[in-house]
């Protein structure tokens, strides 16, 4: 790029003097331009003279009409330009001098030399467009509420900048000063908003809308001239927004006008009057579903890029569908990204009387009206921990994007600027969840926007594909920086994706064979008992078909189970919608209040290395506050048939047929098995999608691996309780003591992956309890694992917005899992390959 020609207006306070004029003859304004970026590679010692590279001079012959203070001009060569990838900053530095030399006033500025533009369906920075992976941030700390302190600032940026997030929208006002040198220093692009809602107002349908009202006109321009002439210094703005939800009128016009007047260097935004106004010059709507903002980037009619201002909304258990928002930006042109709401939770601490602290939210200091927990939206808790979603966000966001089709291996940079050349690549194949091997994968600089393709065969992974015996094989590509940043210490991956390598044959479905081990089988009053001599026993009641005990080598390991299981604790998403809400669908089918009641229970057939239970029960809403309702097949919503087969190995398959009673069900919420284990059985390796919470429609940040936690560190703890601490496409999982014995559960037969759960929390608990503080844990562990679990959505969270292919209708299911003692002599690998045939 050529020279750079550079203006300022520089204004003096000269109160003393009579006239302008006099100024000149008693003082002299000197500016320069220095590469402050230079002083960070010496040591620690700025040398000041080698990074001046400019000097800016008075221009007496430039007048500007209305401004009357003095223009300073200068080039600087080839400037090194400033954006999120390459947040380049120079120190602008303005001395005024008097008559003999001496200096009277001295001021310096950060200053990035950038350009924004326009082009057709797209936002330019530096002629090139741009994707803003962006979220909405309110001024929010934790202890000191709407005060605003740097180093709570910096966290913001460390982890913003960390999870890949390069744009902040300031909701709904102008922020901190430091603010936006801290986002130009890291290189964060930024909406400034002004201080504009009218939100609520259309409630006052007596009175014009202000604006509408002329006599608001002026108010409204006031907080538009004050956010831009306070601000309009700082690189990191991008795009100015005439404020948030006020509707539209000809107030707006005044606003855009006076800003495209007096900045043309930026560009403007505001989402009221449906986001496509000719005030605004992005399309810029509110939680619009994928597929509108699709029509919308396909309509010929519209020249402007569309960026999202808010949309997947945080709250609780949520951010459900990101993935298909981003494929979709991914691959359309003329979408440019979005703001996610929000960042933070925006709950404050506060002490209980029982002298614990509580995340406190609406109506908690008795403030009438109140939004309750509304304000807890965030992808980070109050004091910056992020919630699980937050893996989702870096994941989608990520700039280095690898895809596995048709043999080819690509691998992108969507980065704009940046090469990956300070990058380093590198691998991990595993196979069934055993690591097969790991490098580094040495590639070619891959320039910004281009692609490098590999045939996958020819990878180093290949000679392990080709040796192992794994069912599945998963390849992992990750990119991590090779230097330290501003905002990360080397090593910091800031990609990683999990392909999943061809299988080399059909696998045939799982199978246990019965083997030659023996055991006893019998029927003593209303138990029937299965038991090998020392090893293992179980016992089932005989009328209701229940497991009430199995035991191994004397332990017992499960109280209460297996049950069916419909329901689950309703998160923010589940309650949104009020009367269309999925919760009010669900109470109204009484699903919230199911028993289940044996219709039959037969030994079908005991011989020395088999038992096989049929066990039919019907799902009944209870009664009147809970109680247990007459015998009535009516009133039934579904039927259940579960049939037993225990083996002399000690293993059981239960295999599981629902049918629903009722064509008039809601989607529901669940369905699979609930049993409890004993609390000392809180060791839990899986292998699926992990290691943190997922869901069907927020799992593709989670690879599948093998994992091991313990059951108290599953549980995320959500501000307001409900349904969480889930984890996705899990195959096998074990839930073992200390010293190693326990069960195992896994997927069997030609059943696919299930959703795993183990909580120290019931569902009950976690329906009941209206925050965390207030949740009690049970006396064992409360297991779930579903064949189907719907999504938790997150488009919104005040309408039902779970994308139809994560919805569980209510249609017949069958499915079979198997469970079986475990020793530390076995693992869950060993077990999980003896069922397979080939």
């Amino acid at each position: 790029m050529g020279s750079s020609p550079s203006q300022v207006e520089v204004k003096i306070d000269n109160s003393c003097d009579a006239s302008k004029d006099r100024v000149l003859e008693n003082y002299t304004i000197e500016a320069a331009l220095y590469d402050t970026g230079s002083w960070y590679n010496f040591d620690g010692h700025a040398d000041l003279l080698a990074s001046h590279v400019a000097n800016i001079k008075l221009s007496p012959s430039t007048t500007r009409l209305g401004f009357h203070g003095y223009v300073l001009g200068g080039r600087l060569g080839s400037p090194r330009l400033w954006s999120a990838e390459q947040p380049n900053l120079y120190t602008l530095v303005v001395v005024l001098k008097d008559a003999s030399g001496r200096v009277v006033d001295c001021e310096s500025s950060l200053v990035g030399i950038r350009q924004v533009s326009k082009a057709p369906k797209q936002l330019l920075v530096n002629g090139h467009p741009i994707i803003i992976r962006g979220v909405n941030r309110h001024e929010h700390h934790p202890r000191l509420g709407k005060t605003n302190v740097e180093s709570c600032m910096v966290k913001d940026l460390v982890l913003m900048k960390q999870n890949n997030i390069n744009a902040v929208r300031n909701s709904h006002y102008p922020q901190h000063p430091r603010w936006y040198e801290l986002c130009s220093l890291f290189g964060m692009y930024m909406i400034d908003e002004a201080n504009i809602e009218t939100h609520g107002f259309d409630l006052s349908r007596h009175l014009k809308h202000p604006t509408s009202e002329p006599s608001w006109a002026a108010a409204m321009m006031d907080r538009v001239i004050g956010m831009v002439e306070r601000d309009k210094n700082h690189a990191c703005i991008i795009s100015w927004s005439l404020g948030n939800e006020s509707g539209y009128g000809p107030n707006h016009s005044a606003l855009s006008g006076w800003i495209r007047g007096r900045d043309s260097s930026r560009v403007v935004h505001y989402e009221g009057g449906g986001s496509r106004t000719s005030s605004t010059d992005i399309v810029c709507p509110m939680y619009m579903r994928v597929w509108d903002i699709l029509k919308i980037a396909k309509d010929p009619s519209e020249t402007r890029p569309l960026i999202l201002c808010e949309y997947s909304h945080a709250m609780g258990n949520s951010s459900g569908n990101l993935h298909e928002y981003w494929e979709a930006i991914d691959s359309t042109f003329g979408l440019q990204g979005g703001f996610i709401w929000d960042w933070v939770d925006q709950g404050l601490l506060k002490d209980r009387e029982d002298g614990r602290k509580q995340w406190a939210y609406g109506g908690d200091f008795g403030d009438i009206p109140n939004d309750l927990n509304f304000c807890l939206n965030g992808l980070t808790w109050p004091d910056r921990t992020p919630h699980p979603a937050l893996h989702e966000v870096k994941y989608v966001h990520q700039p280095i994007k690898v895809s596995l089709k048709e043999r080819i291996l690509k691998i992108t940079n969507t980065n704009f600027y940046e090469t990956t050349q300070g990058l380093e690549f590198s691998w991990a194949a595993h196979g069934d969840g055993c690591e097969l091997g790991t490098g580094v994968l040495p590639l070619p600089s891959i320039g910004p926007q281009s692609t490098f393709d590999i045939e996958w065969e020819s990878g180093p992974w290949y000679s392990l594909w080709a040796s192992s015996f794994a069912e599945e094989i998963f390849l992992t590509i990750s990119a991590k920086l090779l230097h330290s940043t501003r905002w990360v210490e080397a090593g910091h991956v800031i990609s990683s994706t999990q392909v999943q390598l061809p299988a080399k044959r059909e696998i045939v479905p799982h199978v246990i064979k019965a083997t030659d081990a023996t055991f006893r089988g019998e029927i003593l009053g209303d138990k029937i008992r299965v038991s090998q001599q020392n090893v293992w026993e179980i016992e089932l009641n005989a009328k209701t078909g229940i497991i009430e005990s199995w035991k191994v080598e004397g332990v017992t390991l499960m109280n209460k189970g297996i049950f069916p299981c419909f329901w689950r604790a309703p998160t923010d998403n589940d309650k949104g919608g009020e009367a269309v809400s999925y919760l009010s669908k669900w109470k109204a089918a009484r699903l919230d209040s199911l028993l289940y009641i044996t219709e039959n229970c037969s030994a079908q057939n005991m011989t020395d290395n088999l038992v096989k239970i049929e066990v039919g029960f019907i799902a009944v809403p209870r009664g009147e506050k809970g109680s247990v309702p007459e015998f009535d097949k009516s009133n039934a919503l579904f039927k259940i048939d579960m049939i037993y087969q225990i083996y002399g190995s000690g293993d059981v398959i239960v295999e599981c047929n629902v049918t629903p009673n009722s064509s008039n069900l809601p989607p529901l919420p669940r369905v699979g098995l609930e049993f409890h284990l004993e609390k000392s059985l809180d060791q839990i390796k899986w292998y699926g999608r992990g290691p943190f919470e997922c869901y069907p429609d927020r799992k593709a940040a989670a690879h599948v691996g093998v994992y091991e936690k313990e059951v108290g560190d599953m549980h995320v703890p959500y501000i307001v309780p409900g349904e969480s601490s889930g984890r996705a496409d899990v195959r096998w999982v074990t839930f073992q003591r200390k010293d190693g014995c326990g069960i195992y559960a896994s997927i069997y037969g030609s059943s696919p992956p299930m959703q795993m759960n183990a909580s120290y929390y019931t569902t009950a608990e976690l329906d009941r309890a209206t925050r965390i503080e207030e949740l009690i844990k049970g006396d064992d562990i409360e297991v779930h694992l579903d064949h189907k679990h719907m999504g938790v959505g997150g488009d919104d969270s005040w309408s039902p917005c779970v994308h139809d292919k994560y919805l569980i209708p209510a249609v017949p299911y069958s499915f079979s899992m198997r469970l079986c003692p475990i020793t530390r002599a076995t693992s869950g690998p060993d077990v999980y390959k003896s069922q397979l045939q080939n």
